[in-house]
């Protein structure tokens, strides 16, 4: 479903930004004057996509005549298979559920990277259990083939197991804090603002064994659309990258009323969103095309996709591991960088 704010009474804060807005859009894209364009982007309720949150709910894409829906998914490994069926336009994904649509021979290519979670994944698990060791054995409720799936793996291997010596549970990350509220599950991987709601139990119950703190940049959103539509809707691609670097922008200057914006989103507090930030890096314009260098570091898709590749690989979720040069596209970042 899309996420509608017009409720809040934003209209002031709104005609002072968009007067600022464009100012400043005039010098990256002229100004649309016709109908605006509509791309419908699949995402799921994250704290990282805050920027786009914001951008959605002051309308910041209209100076650049845009009009994004956001299409808000409960599972995010649906919505590659929602864009190959040309129900979207583009999604919001981690970097290796690009790379397994690449092993497969999609042609899904990154246009920007978004954010480093920094402890917004975790796995949560009962008090009684301290480290990952002690999953052996247990039962484990994450969500195959998503970040989820992927921090868990990474979190064994470092550890010296597999997904053979856990009792793997298929399920979503939302339904994670239920089933552990229940007493049904010891150990859950999911994401916030699950986190904070399974932290936030009474009595205390559940802590974090294992978050992508202990991982850092291996779990790396990314806006990503198909190559026909990255040909066909260049000019709508890049004004919606510019109303989302204007709504991180707004974020910076109105911390406290994009918090609110955000919680609204979130479910949570505007005070409970500025926590929940915390866990999350979003990655600046000028920082951005770190991530199409070729490097080692986990900042880079060369280095992380070379751990993510390698672990999908080795657990059969991918055939081989593709070239990562051939996952991305740098023009946009390009375009907009000062």
């Amino acid at each position: 479903m899309t996420m509608q704010l017009s409720s809040f009474k934003l209209t002031s804060l709104r005609k002072t930004l968009l007067g600022t807005c464009l100012a400043a859009a005039t010098s990256v894209f002229p100004l649309v004057t016709q109908a605006a364009e509509t791309l419908k982007v699949g995402t799921v309720v994250w704290v990282g996509y805050a920027p786009f949150y914001v951008a959605d709910a002051l309308d910041l894409y209209k100076p650049y005549g845009l009009s994004v829906q956001l299409q808000f998914f409960n599972d995010p490994a649906l919505i590659p298979s929602a864009m190959l069926g040309g129900a979207l336009d583009g999604g919001m994904l981690t970097y290796d559920q690009v790379i397994g649509s690449a092993a497969k021979g999609l042609k899904h290519k990154v246009v920007m990277p978004i954010d480093f979670s920094n402890g917004g994944d975790a796995i949560v698990a009962d008090k009684s259990i301290t480290s990952v060791a002690g999953f052996r054995g247990q039962k484990v409720g994450f969500n195959p083939l998503s970040p989820s799936d992927f921090l868990l793996a990474y979190a064994l291997k470092s550890n010296g197991m597999t997904e053979k010596d856990i009792q793997p549970i298929n399920m979503t990350p939302e339904s994670i804090p239920g089933a552990m509220a229940s007493g049904s599950l010891p150990i859950g991987v999911t994401y916030e603002p699950n986190v904070s709601q399974i932290l936030g139990m009474p009595g205390e119950k559940f802590h974090v064994v294992y978050s992508s703190k202990d991982a850092p940049g291996l779990i790396t959103d990314v806006l990503v659309f198909d190559e026909a539509v990255i040909t066909k809707r260049s000019v709508a691609i890049k004004a919606m990258m510019q109303g989302y670097l204007d709504g991180m922008a707004y974020m910076s200057s109105n911390p406290d009323e994009a918090a609110v914006i955000i919680g609204k989103v979130l479910g949570v507090s505007a005070e409970e969103a500025k926590e929940q930030m915390g866990g999350v890096y979003n990655i600046p314009l000028a920082e951005m095309a770190k991530n199409f260098i070729p490097s080692s570091e986990t900042t880079s898709f060369f280095g992380s996709g070379a751990v993510i590749g390698q672990l999908l690989k080795d657990n059969g979720q991918i055939p081989v591991i593709p070239d990562f040069a051939n996952t991305f596209d740098t023009q946009f970042v390009e375009a907009l960088a000062p």
